[in-house]
């Protein structure tokens, strides 16, 4: 699927949702630093590294750069970007929500809310959704799939796992199981929604 070519006014708005995300990240680990002054950035960074909400708004950020930059964005990519973002937002006020306040609760819905609903607003309004199949939702789970094995590798060397639904220790194996497959299902049942919609969209522009 070849890239599409973005108009000046369109890569504005990339840039935007990429400062949202990359601001969100760099706030929020700015306070962690301030907080807990004998942790160094490199630590810092290592231990943040560890999470999929972290990972994924540094993809956004990155991707919306570099689309701002080139002008060009491949729609596959794009989808699959605010798939996954739009399921951080939703998994965390399902089932990791915390009682957070000042800057902490700023940061944390910058990249929990504010960051997805800025990725979401930009596709709906502005991405390409040419060419998007029904298959690709099954090759849009590579990149939580990877996560998931990468959480657990990392956990079983230091002892840490990111999330209660991938941490054997506390939930048994047989339970990470369980919710990996119901992770699973609900990342490919969305990834069906975003391309029956994209060809909604994309099948009323031709006709109008």
């Amino acid at each position: 699927m070849p890239d599409e070519t973005l108009s000046t006014r369109i890569r504005i708005a990339a840039a935007l949702v990429g400062a949202i995300a990359f601001v969100s990240l760099a706030v929020d680990t700015g306070e962690a630093l301030h907080r807990i002054p004998d942790r160094t950035l490199p630590d810092e960074l290592w231990r943040r590294a560890r999470f999929f909400t972290i990972l994924t708004n540094l993809m956004a950020a990155i991707s919306f750069f570099v689309a701002a930059a080139t002008g060009r964005v491949r729609p596959a990519f794009v989808a699959a970007l605010t798939l996954w973002t739009s399921l951080v937002g939703i998994v965390y006020h399902a089932l990791l929500a915390r009682d957070l306040s000042g800057l902490r609760l700023l940061t944390d819905h910058g990249m929990h809310t504010v960051t997805p609903i800025a990725v979401a607003l930009w596709w709906l309004a502005f991405a390409p959704k040419s060419g998007l199949r029904p298959l690709m939702a099954a090759w849009w789970l590579m990149w939580p799939g990877g996560y998931v094995i990468y959480a657990l590798v990392r956990g079983t060397l230091d002892g840490t796992y990111p999330y209660f639904f991938v941490d054997p220790v506390k939930t048994g194996w047989p339970m990470v199981g369980v919710w990996v497959a119901a992770l699973a299902l609900l990342f490919w049942l969305g990834g069906l929604l975003v391309i029956w919609l994209a060809r909604r969209m994309d099948a009323r522009t031709a006709t109008s």
